[in-house]
């Protein structure tokens, strides 16, 4: 038997924690939260999987191809193609463990369409996917918690890894957030399932534990952090004083339409507008996919309608409409709720209103972060297929460490197709616990082995940096500075990015270093306290921004997630690479080196009839470019051209 770390207690880590345990190691499974509040709890929408109930001549190919475009041809096509194959199973396997899916009248699951799509390929549970899927997993966890293989320690705080002289991953110490007790626990093996970085652009879906501070601390220690800059804005949320609360895209799966009144400031009531008075953005720009465009996209189109003052009375929110559901389509209130009853619940709780009888407000916020720690793979020789008994599938560049999950970066490049987050929580943590078996079972010595004094080492080392924090009396406010990361990230790093804000972003964050280190904080007791970790992860949150925002810097092209107006073109020919940041003192460090693997399909323009580019001048004006692009030449003209359908594009050259 060997001894496993498992560190975050959502999705990935239970389904590697369980992988684990049925293989007859024991496991430590470590959690900031209780389990059952692990940020999983809060996916809506549902499980992306190729089932092809409807006989829509779905498969897992056909969904390959989706998340490979929705991608932008930024994820490596190997993992995500096992991704694809392996998805029915994974959901015939979760509806065997019990997880309540929504079903057809003849008692086969249901399936919703997701953005990004023409097919009904989303599993569903209500609007509460996630948390059904998260019991469940808990509840396979906690047959072998009682067998004794594995052990929870809920409430403590990820603080660093153990390393042996091999510079291996050998365990990690943590703080007890009760206690504040800090201890080392030596490992064979250590996997990090620790989900995404929201917090850090304040307008967030996420959860206040999702600061990012384990990827920074990884990353700190020598981790790869792979393309920092993708981080996904959800078009769909509720705009609100403390967060922002996520209205799921099963929404507008089930037939929820954006829009605004052509009027912006028309005084009626939203649902007395007539038809000829609504403008149905996504509809007019897209027919074919239109309000079910990939995130990017219909982020970006909401954003560019309220920059031009067309948002509601002018302000920054649009319209999310399902009252047509039971007002025209005569669907019962009933079945409205059944579908999307805990989303619906959650507006109504938080606006007041029905939202069955009143369409929605809403306006995009950051929801997931495609980059994270950078895994490895490996395929069955040219075979674009894995190779499942390979060590390094899922593998840092840090031996002995692993990572799944939102935390890691490979399997939706520069945007993430909605419901296929559940999707590679559960297969990238069945094959992390696969790449740690083949590990475990080639390592030699044990961590008993591993010298005592590595051990005390990283025990004292937090030690130290826990008792000198708590003692600081400096000048600054932590949470004062923490607003101001969160709106330097959000203004200057968000849907919408310049090479000089960026500039402006890379030197606030650097201030903001030198003052974290001046704060003021006036708790130093030893029990429960909130001041110190939360300062200790503001540290982190800036470095890991300064990735984020590093990248953005460097890729000087438009890609899924990440649009640039000095740079507004995709470019495959210089940027179908991984961007690799490498933690120095002195700012991150990158390499490019790292070609994207596209052996299966060769890359190709979206087959979306739209892109940022030409949402800015659909919306914005044809000469938005010129006057706001001091590089815009009439190559790009003329690109732009091709893209607004009003010239052919020449022809590709052949050999």
């Amino acid at each position: 038997m060997r001894k496993v770390v498992v560190v975050g207690g959502g999705l990935a880590g239970l389904m590697a924690t369980m992988k684990l345990a049925e293989a007859g190691h024991e496991v430590l499974l470590f959690s900031l939260v209780p389990v059952k509040r692990s940020h999983s709890v809060c996916a809506q929408g549902g499980i992306n999987g190729a089932v092809n109930i409807r006989g829509e001549g779905d498969s897992p190919f056909l969904h390959f191809e989706d998340t490979i475009t929705g991608g932008d041809f930024l994820n490596h096509q190997p993992p995500v193609m096992r991704m694809a194959e392996r998805a029915p199973a994974m959901i015939f396997l979760l509806d065997r463990m019990g997880v309540p899916f929504n079903r057809t009248n003849e008692g086969n699951l249901s399936f919703r369409r997701f953005g990004g799509t023409l097919k009904h390929r989303t599993a569903y549970a209500g609007a509460t996917t996630g948390q059904q899927l998260l019991y469940a997993l808990d509840e396979q966890v906690r047959r072998f918690e009682e067998m004794g293989r594995v052990k929870k320690f809920e409430g403590w705080d990820f603080l660093g890894l153990i390393k042996d002289s091999k510079d291996r991953c050998r365990g990690i110490t943590a703080q007890s957030m009760r206690t504040m007790e800090i201890q080392s626990f030596p490992a064979d093996a250590v996997l990090m399932a620790t989900g995404g970085n929201g917090v850090v652009f304040g307008r967030s879906t996420n959860s206040i534990i999702n600061t990012g501070s384990p990827v920074a601390i990884c990353y700190r220690e020598g981790a790869a952090y792979g393309n920092p800059e993708m981080v996904q804005i959800h078009p769909t949320a509720i705009p609100g004083e403390d967060k922002c609360r996520l209205m799921s895209e099963s929404v507008r799966g089930e037939g929820g339409r954006i829009w605004v009144p052509r009027d912006p400031m028309d005084s009626r009531n939203a649902a007395d507008i007539p038809e000829n008075d609504r403008w149905y953005v996504c509809e007019e720009l897209d027919p074919k996919y239109g309000n079910l465009l990939s995130r990017d996209i219909v982020s970006f189109i909401i954003y560019c309608v309220c920059r031009m003052g067309k948002g509601i009375k002018g302000q920054q929110q649009v319209y999310l409409d399902i009252t047509h559901l039971h007002t025209k389509l005569g669907l019962s209130r009933e079945v409205i709720t059944d579908k999307l009853g805990g989303v619906l619940e959650i507006y109504e709780k938080f606006m007041r209103e029905d939202p069955i009888d009143n369409p929605m407000r809403i306006y995009p916020a950051v929801h997931y972060t495609m980059g994270g720690l950078w895994v490895d793979y490996e395929t069955t020789g040219n075979d674009p297929a894995l190779d499942i008994d390979s060590h390094r599938n899922q593998m840092t560049n840090i031996p002995g460490l692993y990572a799944a999950g939102e935390c890691e970066y490979q399997y939706h490049g520069a945007n993430r197709l909605g419901a296929n987050a559940l999707l590679t929580c559960l297969t990238g943590g069945e094959l992390a616990a696969q790449g740690i078996l083949a590990y475990l079972g080639g390592m030699g010595a044990s961590f008993e082995a591993l010298e005592t004094s590595a051990v005390a080492e990283a025990t004292q080392k937090h030690l130290a940096e826990y008792s000198a924090l708590k003692s600081n009396r400096g000048d600054e406010n932590p949470y004062g500075l923490l607003a101001e990361l969160q709106d330097t990230m959000w203004n200057n790093c968000g849907i919408w990015r310049l090479q000089k804000d960026l500039n402006d972003a890379k030197a606030k964050l650097d201030e903001l270093t030198e003052r974290a280190d001046r704060c003021n904080l006036v708790d130093a007791g030893d029990w429960s306290n909130q001041a110190v970790p939360m300062t200790r992860q503001l540290k982190h949150m800036i470095e890991m921004s300064k990735a984020v925002v590093g990248g953005a810097l460097i890729r000087d092209e438009s890609r899924g997630a990440h649009f640039k107006l000095d740079t507004p073109k995709r470019s495959d020919k210089d940027w179908l690479v991984t961007t690799k940041a490498t933690w120095t003192a002195a700012g991150p460090e990158f390499d490019l080196s790292e070609k994207v693997d596209c052996r299966i399909i060769a890359p190709r323009a979206r087959k979306y009839k739209v892109n940022q580019a030409t949402i800015v001048t659909k919306i914005m004006g044809r000469d938005f470019f010129e006057k706001n692009v001091p590089t815009w030449s009439a190559e790009d003209e003329h690109d732009l051209k091709v893209m607004l359908g009003e010239v052919e594009a020449e022809p590709a050259a052949t050999s």
